[in-house]
């Protein structure tokens, strides 16, 4: 990750379902609608170059988007930061009062010391694409549940029920997947790139979706970064003379879920990671250490292929 540009002036943002509080400086916090034409207004009240700025606001449930987007839309530099990294921020302060306003100018102060990575505009085609998987993701733990209720219901009428649903689940899952494949086809960029992808033993086309969509810096990045944003790259946990074990946390949920499944199925069928991970558990790594430690190497393996713009070479699980 690079560090944020020093010179942008920064700004905090505490976002909320109908208005956000705006910490321009160490005093001036001001509060506006959270819609676009409250948007156009405040932007008009600065003499400076907006280019000059860097709204920095928290994860919100997504109703940080709409000003997040507009901004972008202004070539305005943004970024989102995790609430919790902001939240022990300001404990570690002993900031413990909690208001709109406070959170805003804890924000502010936050984005003054913390490695911002500042959003990048998305085209359509990205946009559509996240809410298309994500919208199937939720339909799918809907399913789940609803099959868990079937195997567990004798009631004749609820189990036609929960059938019925199923059917209507399993109808709108299968027109997300044809919107997905439509868009991915349409795409020059995703078809090539998801290609090579799929070309790897075990990793399949719902796998290679996900990880383009949920992953857009796959093969531009080093690959620490990249299994750090997929949330498996280990963290010692050291102090003194004692050495703890090394853990994964953070990271991208929805990346380290399409990694896993597919991974098993490699584990099975690709001769270099299955080779890897026999040697792992000979050494005496417990099991899930070595899946994850495939996993790792894996994504290592597909950021070097996406940056190079080369195949699926067996010899890559050698060299990385």
């Amino acid at each position: 990750m690079t560090k944020d540009t020093p010179t942008l002036k920064k700004i905090g943002v505490d976002v909320a379902k109908r208005k956000l509080d705006i910490a321009i400086d160490e005093k001036k916090v001001v509060t506006i609608d959270n819609h676009e034409k409250a948007f156009i207004a405040f932007l008009a009240t600065f003499d400076e170059r907006s280019d000059g700025l860097h709204f920095v606001m928290e994860a919100s449930g997504g109703y940080e988007k709409k000003f997040a987007h507009f901004l972008l839309s202004q070539s305005i530099a943004v970024s989102v930061v995790n609430p919790k990294r902001v939240r022990d921020y300001a404990k570690a302060l002993g900031i413990l009062a909690k208001n709109d306003a406070i959170d805003a100018r804890v924000i502010r102060e936050y984005a003054g010391v913390a490695r911002l990575v500042p959003l990048k505009q998305k085209s359509q085609t990205d946009e559509r694409l996240k809410a298309l998987i994500n919208r199937r993701g939720q339909l799918i733990k809907h399913q789940t549940i609803e099959k868990q209720y079937l195997e567990t219901t004798a009631d004749t009428a609820l189990r036609v029920s929960i059938e019925v649903f199923l059917a209507s689940l399993a109808d709108q899952i299968a027109s997300l997947d044809a919107s997905i494949e439509a868009l991915m086809a349409a795409d020059a960029n995703y078809r090539a790139r998801k290609q090579l992808i799929t070309e790897v033993a075990g990793l399949g086309e719902r796998t290679a979706t996900t990880l383009l969509v949920h992953l857009p810096e796959l093969g531009q990045l080093h690959h620490k970064q990249i299994n750090s944003l997929a949330g498996i790259a280990p963290y010692c946990n050291d102090s003194g003379d004692r050495k703890g074990k090394k853990m994964i946390w953070g990271g991208r949920k929805e990346v380290r879920t399409a990694l896993y499944m597919p991974m098993l199925c490699a584990i099975q069928h690709n001769k270099r990671i299955k080779a890897f991970y026999n040697r792992l558990v000979a050494k005496g790594k417990p099991r899930k250490v070595a899946i994850i430690a495939c996993m790792r190497k894996l994504l290592t393996i597909l950021n070097a292929m996406l940056k190079n713009n080369t195949p699926w070479n067996p010899n890559y699980a050698e060299a990385c």
